[in-house]
């Protein structure tokens, strides 16, 4: 990683991190963690939700 300072409010759908690590929290699998981005955006608050529904 750079130098860059991670913006925990936000989702990188092309990070498989960050994918993974959504997916086990919410207990989705990846493609339905990437799913959500495409449809909501990047917005942890807004995928979550979307998850949820």
């Amino acid at each position: 990683m750079g130098n860059t300072p991670q913006d925990r409010s936000r989702v990188a759908g092309k990070q498989d991190h960050e994918v993974r690590y959504e997916a086990d929290k919410t207990g989705k699998s990846k493609a339905e963690v990437k799913d959500a981005v495409k449809e909501v955006g990047n917005s942890r608050t807004k995928v979550e939700k979307n998850l949820k529904d």
